[in-house]
């Protein structure tokens, strides 16, 4: 640390010399108590610790259900949002997951966004052979609820909508959205650039006003895939502030045959936002700042945190992260705590060692 530095009492002072600050980075779609499942129990896959999410420089995460929504419920979800918390970083979650009727807590999904602090939406599947095949009527009954329990409770009232690779995409959104009056932002699609067709229809929606989510997967091959659907995007024309990342963490990478057999069965990780950003810079040659709205401001928007999370201002909260010069991870502060310092975690989950 230089010697130059002030000093504040009952402050730590960390040097940034040479250092590059940087919002924490929001991650809207994690399995926290972990998914998977689809090879039967053995393959579920297990809870995220909070190291997994320091890792990856992630400071604010919204936890999700996936395919089982049997095995693990609302219940576990919110017990493991509020550990989370208790441990330092600012979680939220959705209830459902991808079956319908969603599970909740409360037996109601407008009561459970409405009463439950950090339930601020809704989980479902549709274009998905493991998606409960609800109707475009069943669709709008429930976003419908979904929004006015958000204007109710002060919260963004979000449908979070796992697409499969079903060639309806996102046509029974576009149906609903012809139909009603229901505020396109209301619907919240995810893994967006899974098949040429979704993505086409991400497109159109981002067009039409709405925000889609691309997932980034841990393998080079994906980011790769990833760099071209925003290349794709913007050649297309799409307002790039439409677009977000997520991870999909600790949920399950599955590939199936066409007999719809279980062939590879794999779990994600929570760095891969990260991992996304760095090249995005260093392969694609975009900026930084632009890369990092995809995994900070971006997201903080859809999810109404806006300057609250996502951005470095007065007001904000705490959550920074510093990079060094080459982009590598230098230290996470999460809600004014620091969580890592000069690439080491020191602030690791209660059970973690």
């Amino acid at each position: 640390m230089g010697d130059n530095l002030p000093a504040y009492e009952g402050c730590e002072v960390i040097d940034g010399t040479g250092k590059i600050v940087t919002p924490g980075i929001i991650d809207r779609h994690v399995h926290i108590t972990g998914g998977g499942g689809e090879g039967s129990f053995k393959t579920q896959a297990p809870r995220v610790e909070l190291s997994n999410l320091v890792e990856g420089g992630v400071t604010t995460v919204v936890g999700v259900l996936g395919t089982d929504g049997i095995s693990r419920s609302v219940e576990n979800l919110l017990a493991k949002a509020k550990a989370l918390k208790e441990e330092g970083i600012s979680v939220y979650v959705c209830c459902g997951a991808y079956g319908y009727p969603s599970p909740t807590l409360t037996g109601d999904v407008s009561k459970d966004i409405m009463f439950v602090d950090e339930i601020i939406g809704l989980k479902l599947a549709v274009s998905d052979h493991r998606a409960p095949n609800i109707n475009v009527d069943e669709l709008i009954r429930v976003a419908s609820d979904v929004r006015t329990a958000g204007m109710l409770s002060g919260k963004p009232g979000i449908v979070c909508l796992h697409m499969g690779d079903d060639k309806k995409g996102l046509e029974p959104i576009f149906t609903a959205l012809e139909e009603t009056s229901i505020p396109i932002k209301t619907f919240q699609p995810t893994h967006c650039a899974r098949n040429p067709k979704l993505l086409a229809d991400a497109f159109k929606f981002a067009k039409m006003g709405g925000t889609f989510d691309v997932t980034c997967s841990q393998s080079d091959s994906k980011f790769v895939e990833v760099a071209g659907a925003l290349k794709a995007a913007k050649e297309d024309g799409v307002p790039m502030d439409k677009v977000t990342f997520s991870s999909d963490g600790f949920g399950s990478f599955s590939n199936y045959d066409e007999a719809g057999r279980l062939v590879s069965i794999g779990v994600a990780e929570v760095n891969t936002m990260y991992r996304q950003v760095v090249y995005q810079v260093k392969h694609e040659g975009m900026d930084l700042a632009e890369a990092l709205t995809y995994a900070t401001s971006n997201v903080a928007k859809v999810l109404e945190l806006y300057p609250k999370k996502g951005c470095v201002a007065e007001g904000s909260d705490a959550d920074i992260l510093l990079l060094d010069a080459d982009l590598t991870m230098n230290a996470v502060i999460a809600n004014g705590t620091v969580m890592m310092k000069d690439g080491v975690i020191i602030k690791k989950g209660t059970y973690e060692h």
